[in-house]
């Protein structure tokens, strides 16, 4: 394990949240809709960061050299 990286349970942590905040914002969008252009551009800047987030949170944990 690199001693500077993050823990396995701060991965663990942001996978968390990163999903909360995905969860979140399907369920506002899935509520309110998307209202213009600006709300587009937000939900595609949202999804790209907690789905980034998500994905290099999973394959950080499914890595067989980290404890």
């Amino acid at each position: 394990m690199n001693k500077f990286g993050p823990s396995r349970s701060e991965i663990k942590l942001r996978l968390a949240i990163s999903l909360a905040g995905l969860a979140l914002l399907v369920g506002a969008y899935a509520f309110n809709g998307i209202g213009g252009i600006a709300s587009l551009e937000i939900a595609i800047i949202g999804t790209a960061f907690f789905g980034g987030s998500a994905i290099w949170c999973v394959t950080r944990l499914r890595r067989k050299d980290d404890p």
